[in-house]
């Protein structure tokens, strides 16, 4: 069988198999691919999900329920027989599966967590205990300790014993007799050291960890700035708990990256992927955001009421307000995501606000002025055009004053819209808030409000004979 599948490509030979009913051959095939084209088979044959981990064996039907998505996940555990689904789950780490088990509906949580045996689920029980987003729900209880006082040999003999069931062993753990840890030491390290040379030698008091209930955004950072591929987790007690492994940092980034996206985008973050959220859920997530940006706006339209007399004595002032209310709204938008972002990966804190208010101060003034400038010498070279008869008068014997208020409020309003951009960000991280919150939109529509205030304000100075007609 397996030499008459070679030349063909993966999903041929996996369709096959279906089609022949081979149950033998569907698991020796499925066992020797690797664990992402296993999810991608999923991926294409939804129908047979199901049977693709039910017909693996249960430790690579694990590595693959790792990867896929929850809502996959979900759909698998369904349609699973119980004792294949309680096998899975057995076997899964102790965080992936918490990881899954925390998405689910109280009641099936505790339909499963019944399937486990007695130590998984004293282990799954205390995990999901800790706060969610916390580090406690990333921890896995699979390491390698030992004791400050053993030797190089016996630690050898422990890591022969233990290491076949633990998820990694790269990084080997030393507590004392009270479980308190005392550091980490490096496989390398111990595999190079003399056999009779004991742990509290090798001690070297750089040690870096993780309070239990940590946020997982700072263990993200943790893990960038130490570049480890584990980090032990203690309590406040300082007693080992736990490990977490740079596998789930990087799913952790990878989720948050997509919630702050969504949210930058003026809609609340999506807890499953798009094609597969039900569509009065998505109504659900986009209409509270575009209810908020629709009554901020009607404050736009109060501005543009409260100057209708000055549109009317100067109706060449409304043939900018487009350009203003866009200009101020862009360099917000700018300036929220550039800081968003570098807060985010760490390169910015609430201590650089005034560096970073600084920094967009000087900015905005400079990418006002550009804009200012660009929009006054198109108004200057219209009225020579104009001149020349080619084009028609648009601006008025005031030509000249219209130009200098469309210049200076482009200054004024990108100069704010920068400002505006920069701190809202930081103000909301300040009161706790997600300063993902502050999305483009709703820094546009705040700009906008305001830059109509700057714009006739600027038209006052400029136009007050025209104005006070």
């Amino acid at each position: 069988m397996s030499f008459e599948l070679e030349d063909h490509s993966m999903e041929e030979q996996f369709e096959r198999l279906i089609e022949s009913n081979d149950t033998v051959g569907m698991r020796d095939f499925l066992n020797e691919q690797n664990i992402s084209d296993v999810a991608s088979l999923i991926d294409e044959y939804p129908d047979y999900e199901a049977q693709i981990i039910g017909n693996m064996a249960i430790h690579r039907a694990a590595s693959v329920f790792k990867i896929i998505d929850v809502s996959v996940q979900q759909r698998i555990v369904r349609e699973l027989p119980p004792f294949k689904t309680a096998e899975l789950l057995n076997e899964l780490p102790a965080d992936d599966r918490t990881d899954f088990l925390e998405d689910l509906p109280k009641e099936a949580i505790r339909d499963l967590i019944k399937l486990l045996d007695p130590e998984e689920r004293k282990i799954t029980l205390s995990l999901l205990g800790y706060p969610e987003d916390s580090v406690g729900r990333l921890m896995t209880p699979d390491y390698v300790y030992v004791y400050e006082h053993n030797t190089v040999d016996e630690v050898l003999n422990v890591i022969r014993k233990v290491a076949r069931n633990i998820e990694t062993v790269d990084v080997i753990y030393i507590i004392n007799e009270k479980g308190e840890l005392i550091d980490d030491i490096k496989l390398r390290d111990i595999i190079l050291a003399t056999p009779e040379k004991r742990m509290d030698d090798l001690v070297d008091g750089r040690i870096v960890s993780l309070n239990v209930i940590d946020d997982q955004e700072h263990a993200t950072q943790v893990f960038k700035m130490n570049n480890r591929v584990a980090l032990p987790v203690t309590d406040d007690n300082n007693i080992l708990l736990g490990i977490v492994t740079i596998d789930d940092i990087l799913w952790v980034a990878d989720e948050e990256f997509s919630e702050d996206m969504q949210k930058m985008g003026g809609t609340e973050a999506l807890e499953e992927p798009y094609l597969e959220t039900p569509f009065f859920k998505l109504i659900k997530k986009r209409a509270g955001w575009l209810i908020v940006l629709f009554i901020s706006e009607m404050l736009t339209a109060t501005a543009m009421a409260y100057f209708s007399d000055e549109l009317a004595k100067a109706v060449v002032l409304s043939i900018f307000v487009p350009l203003i209310m866009s200009s101020g709204g862009n360099s917000g938008s700018q300036a929220s995501t550039l800081i968003i972002q570098a807060m985010a990966v760490g390169e910015v804190t609430l201590i650089d606000w005034w560096r970073v208010m600084r920094r967009e101060i000087f900015q905005g003034l400079t990418l006002g002025s550009i804009l200012g400038t660009i929009g006054f010498l198109r108004i200057c070279l219209w009225h020579v055009l104009m001149q020349h008869g080619i084009i028609g008068d648009l601006y008025g014997p005031d030509w000249l004053m219209v130009a200098f208020t469309v210049g200076i409020s482009l200054i004024g309003v990108v100069l704010w819209g920068t400002l505006s951009g920069s701190m809202l960000p930081l103000a909301l991280k300040k009161f706790g808030a997600d300063p993902a919150a502050s999305s483009a939109p709703f820094v546009a529509t705040l700009v906008d409000v305001t830059g109509l205030i700057i714009y006739f304000s600027v038209a006052f100075v400029f136009l007050k004979d025209m104005l006070s007609k």
